[in-house]
């Protein structure tokens, strides 16, 4: 354990005085290392790894570390790695671009997922800022107190229309005239041998109205009347003698 926490401190320290260009990575840190319980994959793709950088392995005696080609990185295959380090403490230096894979040693171990892939780039890729979207106000509809009135076109109301009169033919009851508009024939316009005596027409107009004053008798009605008033005076004597 003594010797575990020497070459913890040792890996703080060559962080602490690495290159300002190139950076160091702790595998596995700061919750893990290179152990069977970290996950390793997980780690590998919150990293940015750049030529020049170093990866560090901290691990205990009963781990290794081996860097294998693809294919032994895939099916665990121990036999023919490319290099094969102990000791507690290993830094291995991406002095190129591309993929490089390392795999613990120790039976099981590869296979419990203790391995390790790590793509080098030749410059950090440049993310662009975010972005934010512009904020839009919402467009809201006018208010009827603010919003234009606007009358819709419509016909005219039969108030409001012009009067037009349609010229139509005149009916014969219009063209001819009525009792009440009638002229009334006047007595004096008929002919003489035809009057209208008749009180119940209604074209008869009297000749003269109550008011006028009652005509003069006659001489020859006088006489008429002296002869009767004598006849009768006789006739009353003639009776008186024979009594």
């Amino acid at each position: 354990m003594a010797m575990v926490r020497i070459l913890m401190s040792l890996a703080t320290i060559a962080i602490l005085f690495g290159s300002t260009m190139a950076a160091n990575h702790t595998v596995g840190a700061p919750k893990g290392r290179w152990d069977e319980s970290t996950d390793l994959t997980t780690w590998a793709a919150s990293e940015t790894f750049l030529v020049g950088d170093s990866l560090i392995f901290v691990y205990s005696p009963n781990h290794d570390v081996l860097e294998v080609r693809k294919g032994d990185y895939d099916s665990c295959q121990t036999t023919n790695a490319i290099s094969t380090n102990g000791g507690g403490m290993t830094i291995i230096s991406l002095s190129s671009t591309g993929k490089r894979y390392f795999i613990c040693g120790t039976g099981g171990h590869c296979a419990s997922g203790m391995k390790l892939e790590v793509n080098t780039l030749a410059t950090a890729p440049v993310v662009p800022p975010p972005v934010s979207p512009p904020v839009k106000s919402p467009v809201s509809a006018p208010s009827p107190k603010v919003a234009p009135k606007i009358s819709p076109v419509s016909a005219p109301s039969p108030k409001n229309a012009p009067k037009i009169s349609p010229v139509s033919a005149s009916s014969p009851k219009s063209l001819a005239p009525t009792p009440k508009n009638a002229p009334k024939s006047s007595p004096a316009a008929s002919s003489p041998e035809t009057p209208s005596l008749s009180p119940s027409s209604s074209d008869f107009v009297p000749t003269s109205s109550p008011s006028s004053s009652p005509s003069v008798p006659s001489s020859a009605d006088k006489i008429s009347v002296i002869a009767s008033s004598t006849v009768g005076f006789g006739l009353v004597t003639m009776m008186l003698f024979f009594m």
